[in-house]
């Protein structure tokens, strides 16, 4: 039988070694100031580039970053993501290591995390939780793909969207975001953050495909099933159409069913965005669409989706 001071070392030893996880990985945690009064958090990821999430930054220019030694910095937009939440800013004349890097797709539920923020006055902010849910690669409601679906197990506190995610290795697996599920905390894997970052860096955006239109997810009648022959139930009610865009020019109409495109079935917005993907811009794609109870097809040439544009 262990006796109780065994026990109170053994404790003792694991509140060490967390604090020691927060401030190592906190020597590559900045504080934003991006928007008005909480400032949010952001992670060294490489020599002169910060990443955090960019629903937290409100303004593109007159951006400063507290950085772990109390010094505050400009910084320069290099580019942001609404699809991942992912926004990249560099820095001019500061070299700082960037963390340890670990891999989000070895997490399992009950896994023993630290998320490592930066607070005003350059302190170091730290939450202990545990992962709650994983899962494979998905792809956001804003249209973005994520390497893994990790949910952490409760929300995020204040100035903790952006914060570095560490293992118990101390290994930062990715970057925080409260972007995508009300009142719960989300993993921005590293492998998605280092893919984003890659292209805003290249050309400040990331390129995705857009037909220009808004849709909502419908069943479809047997009927209609079983004259058509579709091979899905569900389809994407048309119900709007972005002036001179590819539908649109195209002839699609509000109050159109799209089934497929290039012949697979897109009865949802995960089939629609896969559909429309960055290789497919400038190519043109095959329609499928019910209009008044008859199969109609058109042609449409997939365009780039605008940065700041609500449609698909």
């Amino acid at each position: 039988m262990q006796s109780a001071s065994s026990e109170g070392n053994r404790l003792l030893e694991l509140s060490d070694g967390l604090a020691n996880i927060v401030e190592r990985v906190g020597q590559s945690v900045v504080a934003i100031h991006g928007r008005r009064r909480i400032p949010s958090s952001g992670v060294i990821w490489r020599q002169g580039v910060v990443v955090t999430a960019a629903h937290t930054l409100r303004r593109d220019d007159g951006i400063e970053v507290t950085l772990a030694d109390g010094r505050k910095v400009g910084a320069v937009l290099a580019g942001r993501d609404a699809g991942t939440d992912v926004a990249v800013l560099k820095l001019d004349g500061v070299e700082l290591a960037p963390p340890e890097s670990g891999d989000a797709r070895g997490l399992r539920p009950g896994h023993l995390v630290l998320a490592v923020a930066r607070g005003d006055g350059a302190s170091t902010h730290a939450d202990f939780g545990v992962i709650g849910s994983v899962g494979g690669p998905w792809r956001t409601w804003r249209g973005g793909q994520l390497d893994a679906f990790v949910q952490l197990d409760g929300g995020l506190h204040p100035g903790f969207s952006g914060a570095a995610l560490a293992d118990m290795r101390g290994q930062v697996v990715g970057i925080c975001t409260s972007a995508f599920a009300r009142g719960v905390g989300m993993l921005i894997p590293h492998a998605t953050v280092e893919r984003v970052a890659d292209e805003l860096l290249a050309k400040g955006r990331v390129s995705r495909g857009y037909l220009g239109v808004g849709t909502q997810q419908v069943s479809l009648p047997d009927a209609w099933i079983e004259k058509m022959k579709l091979s899905s139930r569900g389809g994407l009610l048309v119900n709007s159409i972005a002036p001179d865009g590819p539908a649109e020019a195209a002839g699609v109409l509000i109050g159109d069913v799209l089934v497929d495109i290039d012949g697979k079935a897109c009865g949802d917005m995960s089939e629609l965005h896969a559909a429309i993907g960055a290789v497919s811009i400038g190519k043109p794609l095959k329609i499928g669409l019910i209009r008044g109870g008859e199969r109609v097809e058109c042609a449409v040439m997939v365009g780039e989706r605008p940065q700041r544009n609500a449609c698909r």
